[in-house]
């Protein structure tokens, strides 16, 4: 029952995150509130280690793989946090979907290694043509909402850089960092780049700060960070990895619910069928097929989620590890 807990409070906390960032912005400018975010979670990261007395001079012996780990959240969450003013909380999830062929791509020029198969290119053709009548349809309908998807896909770029280039670091040097000092390392490195950022385009500091911008950057540096990181990693190690791969199909489609009851935000049925287009793409990208969604929810919902940990076949092993390393940049 806790790992079932565990595992829908990560698809919450995934989809409820692209409102929250839009939230945060009520009374914040986007940098501020991007930086004041990442402040609270390095101060209970730094928190944590002064506690248990650990040494910080490790962060500069693995300075290029936290360097490397750090784009993912500058320059990439400035990004993110303009780009999500242009468009629906909904639709950030949804091209955030995308990042798993974006990574593929990366994979592909950085490690000289070819993830695509067959099945996969025509995936990522299916969710070009989703992406083209999304972007085409919005362009219609509101203009400024170019520079959010323009926003979120540039966001996908950098983190998937990001990404590949850790693993890359690692495989060259032999190296394991684990999650935690990974995270806090990039942080750390991200954080100078973050404050010249505020300084440079806001630099003002707030006189009143919205109790729905302050909640929400809290929310998203305490639960978003931090506990969607732990409970993520919980369920990793006690679920098959058929069933943590389905978190990427649930997380847009209830993104797009949370953003329709709490902020009435409107979709229509042209987005709404890019939309489909892209979630059946990520589906046929992924190591799960039709059957096996119908056999795993029939099955596996109640009893099976705990049965067995990561023991699929090599690819679906694959994917999650990268899915890990995304987890431990991204959040």
């Amino acid at each position: 029952m806790a790992v079932l807990l565990a595992y829908f409070s990560v698809v919450l906390i995934w989809a409820t995150t692209p409102l929250a960032i839009q939230w945060s912005s009520d009374s914040l400018s986007f940098m501020a509130a991007a930086v004041t975010r990442m402040l609270i979670a390095l101060a209970i990261a730094l928190s944590f280690f002064a506690i248990v007395r650990q040494s910080f001079a490790v962060f500069w012996q693995h300075r290029l793989i936290y360097f490397a780990a750090s784009i993912g959240i500058f320059p990439n969450m400035p990004v993110v946090y303009w780009a999500a003013q242009f468009i629906p909380s909904g639709l950030v999830a949804v091209i955030f979907a995308l990042l798993p062929f974006v990574t593929g791509v990366m994979t592909l020029l950085l490690l000289k290694k070819n993830p695509f198969s067959l099945k996969k290119v025509l995936a990522l053709l299916l969710a070009l043509t989703g992406l083209v009548i999304i972007f085409f349809h919005q362009l219609h309908f509101d203009f400024r909402s170019v520079y959010g998807i323009s926003g979120i896909l540039l966001s996908c770029v950098l983190f998937s850089f990001s990404s590949v280039w850790v693993k890359k670091l690692t495989e060259q040097h032999a190296l394991s960092v684990d999650a935690f000092h990974q995270a806090t390392g990039s942080l750390l490195f991200a954080l100078p780049g973050l404050l010249l950022s505020w300084w440079v385009m806001d630099g003002e500091i707030p006189q009143a700060i919205s109790i729905k911008s302050a909640g929400s950057v809290v929310y998203l540096a305490i639960v978003g960070s931090l506990i969607g990181s732990a409970l993520f990693f919980y369920i990793l190690q006690r679920l098959s990895a058929s069933a943590v791969s389905l978190i990427t199909l649930m997380t847009p489609v209830l993104a797009i619910l949370i953003g329709k009851n709490l902020a009435d935000e409107e979709l229509s049925s042209h987005t709404l069928f890019g939309v489909a287009l892209v979630l059946v793409a990520l589906l046929f990208y992924s190591s799960w097929s039709f059957a096996g969604i119908a056999s795993w929810c029939s099955q596996k919902l109640l009893s099976g989620l705990q049965s067995h940990a990561i023991d699929d076949d090599k690819n679906a092993e694959s994917a999650i590890q990268e899915a890990r390393d995304d987890m431990i940049r991204y959040k």
